[in-house]
């Protein structure tokens, strides 16, 4: 066999993929998340929480809205106030299993709630407060230590206190005070 009979094969270079594809990737997820900022921040898309929600917002008779000029005569959305009222939550005490010595946490909050419902929560407090107790006494010392510790004890318990009182009774949980000594 000679070597001109021989069929000499080219080499098959991989194909090269361009950088183009990634150029265009990262200008539409720039593009996209601008664009999604821009929504969310201007109000085009509605959540569920916002504080002008019509649901949150009740009657429009119901409340005066206060503004605030001091910003330069910008214009921005007032924050309904509404009728609201504030019902005591009976103090509690608790020990807390330490490793070497007994610790206790005072808990003291209320309940800002529609004033509509004001009579109907006063009613269901013991309830309320069996069930912030039952809560508070399950945690252990780290669960109440940390950074974040009060914000999501405050979440957790005011999720509780939301489904014993019935849905649209509590706004908001106020805590008052929270000593662990």
């Amino acid at each position: 066999m000679d070597m001109s009979d021989a069929v000499a094969e080219p080499e098959h270079e991989p194909a090269k993929s361009g950088k183009k594809p990634l150029i265009i990737g990262v200008v539409l997820a720039l593009a996209g998340g601008g664009g999604g900022f821009y929504a969310a921040t201007s109000g085009l898309i509605p959540f569920g929480n916002h504080p002008m929600d019509e649901a949150q917002m009740g009657d429009d008779s119901h409340g005066e809205v206060a503004t605030d000029e001091s910003e330069g005569g910008q214009d921005q959305m007032p924050m309904p106030i509404g009728d609201i009222a504030y019902v005591e939550v009976d103090p509690i005490t608790i020990s807390l299993d330490g490793s070497q010595s007994a610790r206790h946490l005072r808990f003291r909050a209320k309940l800002e709630v529609n004033a509509d419902y004001e009579d109907d929560v006063m009613a269901i407090i013991p309830r309320v407060t069996d069930v912030m107790n039952s809560y508070l006494r399950a945690l252990e010392l780290h669960d109440l230590t940390g950074p974040s510790a009060l914000t999501r004890l405050r979440a957790q318990m005011l999720r509780r206190v939301q489904v014993v009182t019935g849905n649209g009774r509590v706004r908001d949980l106020l805590i008052m005070e929270f000593v662990l000594n």
